[in-house]
């Protein structure tokens, strides 16, 4: 048998989320303990009432999600806040985030697995955050019609729906970047530009990204948030459950963005 803190611990350590700077409401780590043995982990993009149900249901002791508990910051334990967390505790169920360590691990990486997923093979980093780059980089002849497809088929899978900044049907990517979840932003579309980036392909962006990309000369393919988180935490998951023998179950949430 083996515990949460020891299966925290060890994530802890190969998502080194001790050296990785994130974002406050993110808290790495676990975040709710439990008093029993680990028997099955649930998988989640997002903290929700839905995914903690969802869980209950599978028989899992432990929650792994890229969204944790915290991410709307500080609020009352009352309401929906208070809902959530009885049906935790009244089942024994730990819950276990990782965000940015997440994003940017070379093997169990959204940003890696999604560049996978494309069938593009990554050569550098992108997307800097303080002292870390979450995404990555590369380069290859391809059409960005049929990035735009794969991508479109990974959204479709999850529940949403694909966007791309105007195309031509004859244009060929040569130099690309990917920043999953909400990855369109001022910033990386300055730093895409910078390096001579032709197509970005994140998860989602504000309407402002969609304009300022086609100043710049650069697509975006808007290939859903929930959609291109979905990875990470898949195969963290498999490869928890494969280390200590641990059966895993990935809990369908999406939000259709």
């Amino acid at each position: 048998m083996i515990t949460t803190a020891h299966i925290a611990q060890y994530l802890n350590e190969i998502l080194d989320i001790a050296n990785i700077p994130d974002y406050p409401n993110a808290l790495n780590g676990l975040q709710l303990a439990n008093q029993r043995d680990v028997t099955k982990i649930a998988a989640a993009v997002d903290f929700s009432s839905q995914t903690i149900a969802g869980a209950i249901d599978a028989g899992a002791d432990l929650m792994i999600v890229h969204h944790g508990m915290f991410w709307g910051g500080l609020q009352r334990l009352q309401g929906p806040a208070y809902a959530r967390l009885k049906m935790l505790i009244e089942n024994n169920v730990g819950v276990y985030a990782s965000h940015l360590p997440l994003d940017r691990h070379s093997v169990y990486g959204n940003n890696v697995l999604l560049a996978s997923e494309l069938g593009i093979l990554p050569t550098g980093e992108f997307a800097k955050y303080k002292t870390i780059s979450i995404g990555v980089r590369g380069e290859g002849e391809i059409q960005t019609t049929e990035l735009y497809e794969r991508a479109s088929l990974l959204a479709r899978t999850n529940g949403g729906t694909a966007r791309t900044t105007p195309i031509s049907t004859r244009q060929v990517t040569r130099s690309w970047a990917i920043c999953t979840g909400g990855g369109a932003s001022t910033e990386t579309l300055r730093e895409a530009a910078e390096i001579g980036i032709d197509t970005l392909i994140v998860g989602e962006g504000a309407h402002h990204t969609a304009i300022e990309a086609n100043e710049l000369g650069i697509t975006v393919i808007y290939a859903g948030h929930y959609a291109t988180e979905t990875l990470g935490v898949r195969a963290i998951s498999a490869h928890i459950g494969e280390r200590y023998g641990l059966p895993w179950t990935f809990i369908e949430a999406p939000t259709g963005l």
